[in-house]
């Protein structure tokens, strides 16, 4: 009886060799489009189609069929392709749009080198700064109250350039109030900064974040309406 090479009986692939994990990821992300835009599938398969009846069209005409309609064919795949991952990243967004931690979400998303770290401070009213670190330096994204977030945007900053040094701390809030970023241009907002730092030096300043002690978070339930912790009771005296 033949021994069949080590893993292969138990890969599951589909037909054209494609891992059914990555097929079933492709439905499900297809599945959240159909819902956020009935549309976006079937603009992305006649994108796809016009591109490689175009090649089609001028490869019949010019004489030149055999070289064209392979390349109509890669450039039409390419077209949909693209298209359908814009889509996805929309749909993304309007998934996590107005709903608590969706920056995190965001960032945890980004493509590069970056470490993510979120909800690095919060306060009682669920205000939250989130940090990620990369080849720009430090960045903070704080979700909440536009009234409360600078100080503590401003609180977590000053903590960290404490090991931070020279390093370039960039801030920024999410929402569509004025001065905030949306949650749609987060990403783009952030891969536009300038690349400050090289890759060891990334690992340095990673390093030493992960030294600093956790900063306090606001304690549950009501404070005390005097601000001060409540005294001992005093010892009877006989």
């Amino acid at each position: 009886m033949a021994n069949k090479p080590p893993g292969k009986a138990d890969r599951k692939d589909g037909a054209d060799g494609v891992p059914s994990g990555r097929i079933k990821q492709i439905r499900m992300v297809a599945g959240i489009i159909r819902e956020q835009n009935p549309r976006a599938l079937p603009i992305v398969a006649l994108a796809g189609v016009g591109v490689i009846a175009v090649f089609v069209i001028v490869g019949l005409l010019t004489g030149l069929a055999g070289v064209l309609i392979p390349l109509g064919v890669l450039a039409g795949l390419a077209t949909a392709m693209i298209l359908f991952g814009r889509y996805a990243q929309s749909a993304q967004y309007s998934a996590v749009e107005g709903r608590p931690g969706a920056a995190a979400a965001i960032l945890q998303s980004m493509r590069g080198n970056w470490t993510v770290t979120p909800a690095v401070a919060a306060n009682r009213n669920m205000d939250v700064v989130h940090r990620a670190v990369g080849r720009p330096g430090v960045v903070l994204v704080g979700e909440g109250s536009p009234n409360r977030l600078p100080s503590l945007l401003a609180a977590e900053k000053k903590r960290i350039s404490r090991v931070a040094h020279e390093t370039p701390i960039y801030d920024f809030q999410v929402g569509n109030e004025e001065g905030q970023v949306p949650i749609r241009k987060l990403q783009r907002k952030i891969m536009r900064l300038p690349r400050n730092l090289r890759g060891p030096e990334v690992s340095e300043l990673n390093y030493r974040l992960k030294a600093l002690p956790q900063s306090l978070q606001a304690p549950k339930g009501p404070m005390p309406r005097s601000g001060r912790m409540p005294k001992p009771p005093r010892p009877r005296m006989r």
